[in-house]
Order: C-alpha cells, then sequence, then structure tokens
C-alpha cells in the first residue's frame, strides 16, 4: 500500500490526487503517443479537457479540470468500501489537459480524439475531467476506434439528443445524438439516467427514446437504491464495450450548484455515490466526469470536491474490473 504524503497536501504541483504526471502527445501521431506510456502500461490515466464554448447556459467549465485537480488532493489511494487501493504505485496516472481550440467544437473534438486514441488501443481506461458535454463526441471517436459502437451508461438530468442548438450541431446538448450518428454508440445497449426537469416540449425526451435510448427518471434512479439500477445497467449494456458518462447536473444544486445547467431535484451527494459504487465488477472503456462550472460553485467549491471523488469512484470501478480480470487475478 502507498505510504502517506511526505509533504501536506496543500503544497507540490496540482495533479489529480497527487499522481505523477504523463504528457500526453498533442497531434503528433499514434506512434509517439504510444511510446509515452510506461510499460506496462497504467491502468488508468486522468486527463482534462478545458473546453467550455458548447454551452448553452452558464460557461466556465474550462476551468474545471484545475478545480476539480485542486480538490482531488483530500482523495487517499485506499477505498475501503471496495478493498481495493485504487491508486495504487503505477496504476493511474495523470495525463494532464489535452489542447483544445476555444471556440470551434468540432476542431477540439478531433484533438481530444486524437490525443485519447492512444490510450484506448493500449487498453488504458481514460477518466476524463470535462469541460461541457460536448467533449464526449472526441472520447467516444477516440474508445469507438478501438471497440466499435459502445454502450452509454449516463447520468445526466438531460438527454442531450436535440438536433441542433442555435443552428449549431455540435453543442452540449446535442452531442449525444451526434455520436448515435456517427456510430459511435449504439442505443439498444444504452440507458441515460437522472432525467428530470422541464421541457420545450415532450419530443426532448421522445426523441431520444425513438433513437433506441432507455430512459430513466430521477424518482426511478433514487427509488432503485443502487442495486436495482446496476441490475438494469448490466442486463442493458450485456458485459458489451460500455461507457460510463457523469454530467454533474443529475446532482442536486444543494450538493453542486456550481454547473452550467442546474436543476433542482437531483441526486444527493451519498445518493450519487451509491449509484457508482453499486456498479462495482462492472467493466467500463472509459469515463468521464462533465459540467462543472466552478465560477458558480460555493466558496467551498463543494461542485468540484464531488467532482473529484466521483472521478475516484469511477477509477475504483476500473480497479475493480481490472482485479476481476484474469490478468488482475495473475
Amino acid at each position: 500500500m502507498s505510504p502517506p504524503r511526505s509533504a501536506p497536501r496543500y503544497t507540490g504541483v496540482r495533479t489529480f490526487a497527487g499522481l505523477p504526471h504523463l504528457p500526453l502527445a498533442q497531434g503528433t501521431g499514434s506512434h509517439a503517443a504510444a511510446a509515452a506510456l510506461p510499460e506496462p502500461p497504467p491502468r488508468s490515466v486522468v486527463v482534462g479537457v478545458p473546453f467550455d464554448t458548447a454551452t448553452s447556459w452558464r460557461p466556465g467549465a474550462r476551468f474545471a479540470p484545475e478545480a476539480i485537480r485542486s480538490a482531488s488532493v483530500l482523495l487517499r489511494p485506499w477505498h475501503p468500501l471496495h478493498g481495493i487501493e485504487v491508486l495504487a504505485p503505477g496504476a493511474v496516472l495523470d495525463g494532464g489537459d489535452v489542447t483544445v481550440t476555444p471556440g470551434n467544437a468540432q476542431r477540439t473534438a478531433e484533438q481530444i480524439a486524437a490525443a485519447l486514441a492512444p490510450l484506448c488501443a493500449a487498453g488504458v481506461a481514460p477518466v476524463v475531467l470535462g469541460g461541457d458535454h460536448s467533449v464526449l463526441l472526441g472520447e467516444l471517436r477516440a474508445h469507438a476506434s478501438v471497440h466499435g459502437p459502445l454502450g452509454l451508461v449516463l447520468l445526466d438530468a438531460h438527454a442531450d439528443t436535440w438536433e441542433d442548438y442555435y443552428g449549431e450541431r455540435i453543442f452540449h446538448g446535442t452531442i449525444v445524438k451526434r455520436a448515435v450518428e456517427e456510430g459511435l454508440l449504439d442505443p439498444a445497449r444504452s440507458l441515460i439516467a437522472g432525467l428530470r426537469g422541464s421541457l420545450y416540449a415532450p419530443a426532448d425526451l421522445q426523441d431520444a427514446r425513438e433513437l433506441g435510448f432507455e430512459l430513466v427518471a430521477i424518482e426511478e434512479l433514487r427509488s432503485g437504491a443502487g442495486g436495482a439500477f446496476a441490475a438494469r445497467v448490466a442486463q442493458r449494456t450485456g458485459g458489451s464495450p460500455a461507457f460510463l458518462g457523469c454530467d454533474v447536473d443529475v446532482l442536486d444544486p444543494s450538493v453542486a450548484p456550481g454547473t452550467g445547467t442546474p436543476e433542482v431535484g437531483g441526486l444527493l451527494a451519498g445518493e450519487a455515490l451509491a449509484v457508482l459504487r453499486a456498479l462495482a465488477g462492472m467493466r467500463f472503456v472509459g469515463f468521464d466526469v462533465v459540467e462543472v462550472a466552478p465560477a458558480y460553485d460555493s466558496p467551498g467549491q463543494i461542485t468540484a470536491l464531488m467532482a473529484a471523488n466521483i472521478a475516484y469512484e469511477m477509477l475504483a470501478l476500473a480497479a475493480l474490473a481490472d482485479r476481476g480480470s484474469p490478468a488482475g487475478q495473475a
């Protein structure tokens, strides 16, 4: 097990949970990027994507990777509930931030895909710190280049399947539909959970159903107490390659005020952790936590702290899946 830190947590360069930094290659080709990975490669790499110019209400998620990393210094390696060392030496690294192009969501998606593709090809599970939800498109392109169409398990207050927003087709509220159109997702193996709030019209949700997504309202998610939702996820994804994402607006604004499009009536902190922890044993090829807007957070930065803990739970899921595999048991 990793020893305690030799210096106070508030000292040093801010990486996620104090992890070693592995700079990502940025658009220099897959061979150069792959060469930067140690051997054997880490189980997971935390990657920031500081992009937020595809938001419709509050901007500011470009500062989320920095805020989440700062909050993450409170995290420790050992997960007492799961009984596993999540941040074992060499198992998780911080890859820094993807180079993005402010104001250009299409170009940024290409940059994200180029930066993450070598990790995906090496069997590394990236944990992306967004950024607004439009960053998902680049992530899924990287994963689908290795695995083909993925199942999506998305915790979100909104379905994000609009056709366009203000005439823009790559936007944080359209990105799930774009991913389906590109063949990156298999809606029949996907579900979106935590939906709530007022709508422009019934079509806001009906369009997602017609694409093939299973939708889980916040009332169903909360009443499932984790276990029922996990069973639903296992049945829906069928053990095939799947991606787990969390838009922090699935949380109630009382515990996560710092987000771009807050919706009242969301999950409380303990409920969100229970949902994630119930997924123990399932393997996901990648993860993200998006839409943290630090400028709207409380003075104690509770949204950033919650996002850091969500990312930690995702790293724990990757560790548990690795332990359960033949390689992890060797």
